[in-house]
């Protein structure tokens, strides 16, 4: 299992927060570019895509429901289903 299908795994457990650092590993393995931060708050942006903004706390963490967010916009489900079914035929 490659590193980015185990960040995908944990992102799928949702659990309560995550490292920032993490969340811009995974945005920029699916292509997003992060833009200069307003205050807690970051934007990354992908062309053809809907920007994704990511709050965190004390600069650090961030909270689970925007981890659910991140989900469903990257379909990441799925993606991590195509993958691990890949391996196993």
């Amino acid at each position: 299992m490659s590193q980015l299908e185990k960040l995908v795994a944990k992102f799928l457990r949702e659990p309560p927060e995550v490292r920032f650092e993490e969340v811009v590993t995974l945005l920029e393995a699916f292509d997003y570019r992060q833009h200069p931060a307003r205050g807690s708050h970051f934007a990354f942006v992908k062309p053809g895509a809907r920007p994704i903004t990511v709050p965190t706390e004390k600069g650090r963490r961030v909270k689970r429901v925007y981890l659910q967010r991140i989900n469903e916009l990257l379909e990441l489900e799925e993606w991590y289903e195509q993958r691990t079914s890949q391996g196993k035929t």
